[in-house]
């Protein structure tokens, strides 16, 4: 069988903007059927994400990440369904995600590295398994329940950086869900301001490119801030925790805007942020969705129930073909999706 996979071509450097360039599309043939406890499976959808910029590192900088080799066929979200089977438990016609996809038309895997999932979960949208209901959706419940945990009727402001993007679209969802009062994002356009306040249901959404955010932020929250889901890092994470109350929750889920500096994970913070942190009391931890297995089956469930239900809105980008993987991270790591980057490789 002829597939498509693609490849590293390059690493763009530490301190290197990742380009197109670095990836590259080759066509090779796939020997022989499945042994056991192998299947072939066709991929469907594949999911790009800013943490992959750290896997173009030789050094990605956190110990539970493992670097992609140069040549190598690179890995992460994807959904497929299978066509052959030699393992226990996969069917033919099972639909199957993994976090370790390769990225390629067609693959022969292990199957104890896949997970059978119930299309009915997502109402037929398979790619909703990389995003709302999937590793995103998790990282967003659990982050928001583990290390910021919403009081209902505390009178609650949440602030959401890199709010329209995959994680923080749905976070923000959840914390106004869960109870707070008040929820601010912050993004990179108009346009996503108004997918924010139109269809997501934020209070406020700020445009970091336009707006002057210390002060937006003082507007929008007459009340001081009490939890905020960080996705960027930065000058906008400093300014929004100089205006968090005390005793206040920092959900440390991402850092876009440091990924390609050559800097530990976390990054430094300044000293007056770190001040702010430690004089009034605020909580900022690392979050690792990962560490919270136990928890995942329940959380995955609710996020189901949100999402068919409408409660949950399901924001995406979706790219056409194998071919575009490295213009479509590039892209996301540009700011050019709204919601989760998916691409699309089969019907």
């Amino acid at each position: 069988m002829r597939v498509q996979r693609v490849l590293l071509n390059s690493r763009p450097g530490n301190n290197g903007v990742p380009l197109p360039e670095n990836f590259r599309l080759e066509e090779t043939t796939l020997t022989g059927e499945p042994t056991d406890g192998e299947v072939l499976v066709r991929t469907l959808y594949l999911s790009v994400d800013p943490y992959m910029r750290c896997r173009m590192n030789e050094d990605p900088g956190a110990e539970y990440l493992k670097p992609w080799a140069v040549s190598g066929c690179l890995d992460g979200g994807g959904v497929g369904v299978v066509e052959s089977s030699r393992c226990d438990g996969l069917a033919q016609g099972d639909v199957v995600t993994s976090l370790t996809w390769p990225w390629q038309t067609h693959c022969v895997v292990q199957g104890n590295a896949l997970k059978k999932v119930d299309p009915q979960l997502v109402d037929g949208h398979l790619s909703y398994f990389l995003g709302a209901v999937g590793l995103t959706g998790l990282t967003a419940i659990l982050g928001i329940r583990e290390k910021g945990p919403v009081t209902r009727g505390a009178n609650q402001t949440m602030v959401v950086s890199g709010a329209a993007g995959a994680c923080g679209s749905i976070a923000g969802q959840i914390g106004r869900l869960d109870g707070c009062v008040r929820v601010v994002g912050i993004c990179g356009s108009e346009e996503k301001c108004r997918h924010l306040v139109d269809e997501l249901g934020f209070t406020v959404a700020v445009n970091y490119r336009h707006d002057d955010v210390a002060a937006r932020l003082k507007q929008s929250c007459p009340d001081g801030v009490d939890i905020y889901f960080d996705n960027v890092g930065g000058p906008i994470s400093d300014a929004v925790i100089a205006q968090m109350n005390d005793g206040g929750h920092v959900v440390l889920c991402g850092q876009i805007s440091q990924y390609n500096r050559d800097v530990p994970y976390p990054p430094p913070l300044s000293e007056e942020t770190q001040w702010a942190l430690s004089s009034r009391s605020i909580k900022r931890e690392r979050f690792m969705v990962l560490n919270h297995a136990d928890k995942m089956d329940a959380a995955l469930l609710q996020l189901s129930q949100w999402v068919t239900a409408g409660e949950v809105k399901v924001l995406e980008t979706v790219v056409n073909g194998i071919e575009n993987m490295g213009v479509a991270f590039c892209s996301m790591m540009n700011g050019g999706n709204v919601g989760k980057q998916i691409v699309k490789i089969s019907d």
